[in-house]
């Protein structure tokens, strides 16, 4: 079995992919937000809607630490392998 190998390069597809999925949830909470408007405010459908929003809206606020993590755990990576080949 080979051992992953970290670099460098490895953060430049995960940036894309958290700036893809941040822009997707951005769109999907607009969508949700007009999908929302277009309901009674006292149905069941409504208040789905309300709480799909409310729970998804938090998601972006954490991608600032998601990115930390990522980029932490790839530089670790790399200087675990560079003080293992020393």
């Amino acid at each position: 079995m080979e051992k992953a190998k970290f670099q460098i390069g490895d953060l430049l597809p995960l940036s894309l992919t958290i700036v893809v999925a941040g822009i997707g949830m951005a769109y999907g909470l607009s969508v949700l937000a007009d999908v929302r408007d277009d309901m009674t405010a006292t149905t069941a459908e409504y208040n789905a809607t309300a709480d799909t929003i409310t729970a998804v809206a938090k998601f972006p606020s954490k991608l600032g630490l998601i990115v930390t993590v990522i980029v932490a755990a790839v530089l670790i990576g790399i200087l675990v392998r560079y003080l293992m080949v020393r």
